[in-house]
């Protein structure tokens, strides 16, 4: 092969490889400058369409109260009567209740308090993404949650739990707080032995079939402590 062949070829390599060196780095530069996940603020309500590790559909009402410690999910199963209500204190006690005719509770305690806002301290950056039709900087927590928020508001708009469990975030209200009547467990809460009712509670309002917060809250809790 002649010189005059060889010449352009040897000329384009210096480029080749700057193009190559540049392909290389740049997902470390992304990876230095990935963005944390937005706090969430000391008081909201969202409204959550979640899909549990059974398949089961739910619609959750999730009231976040930092300033007065506690946290409440108001979970209804697709088409069911009742209402299973989580009231959580950032004392460790969580009281799991339906209200009505036949109502049920059963009390817990956790080692920790409710989360924090900046639970997904920590978080590993998954990059951006389309989810639920929005443009979302994506983040996972250890091998239990991936959570993803609006790159324009940072509004939350989807979390996945690692056993199956879906959250699409419907409504994200800053500020709201719910009033104190709403926190109050019933009185059967109060004065039974702890675990008393689990049995029943969980054949009437779906406990049994994967209670899609309590990971959240639970585990969650333990790792933002």
């Amino acid at each position: 092969m002649s010189s005059t062949h060889l010449r352009p070829i040897s000329a384009a390599l210096p480029l080749l490889l700057l193009l190559l060196i540049s392909a290389v780095a740049s997902p470390l530069l992304s990876s230095a400058q990935a963005p944390a996940a937005t706090p969430w603020p000391p008081q909201f309500h969202a409204a959550l369409f979640m899909n549990n590790s059974k398949g089961t559909l739910q619609l959750v009402d999730l009231w976040y109260d930092l300033p007065n410690g506690r946290n409440l999910n108001a979970i209804r199963d697709q088409l069911s009567p009742s209402v299973l209500h989580d009231v959580e204190w950032d004392n460790g006690t969580s009281y799991y209740y339906t209200l009505g005719d036949g109502g049920s509770c059963q009390t817990m305690h956790f080692p920790v308090g409710i989360l924090r806002p900046d639970w997904l301290d920590g978080a590993s950056y998954l990059g951006r993404s389309r989810v639920d039709g929005f443009l979302c900087d994506g983040w996972a927590k250890v091998d239990f949650i991936r959570y993803y928020e609006d790159v324009a508001t940072k509004r939350p708009v989807f979390w996945a739990f690692f056993n199956g469990m879906t959250a699409h975030v419907m409504t994200f209200e800053v500020g709201a707080v719910l009033e104190d009547a709403g926190w109050q467990a019933p009185a059967y809460c109060f004065g039974k032995k702890e675990g008393a009712d689990g049995p029943k509670l969980a054949a009437a309002s779906g406990v049994s079939r994967g209670y899609p917060m309590a990971g959240l809250g639970a585990l969650g809790r333990s790792m933002s402590s």
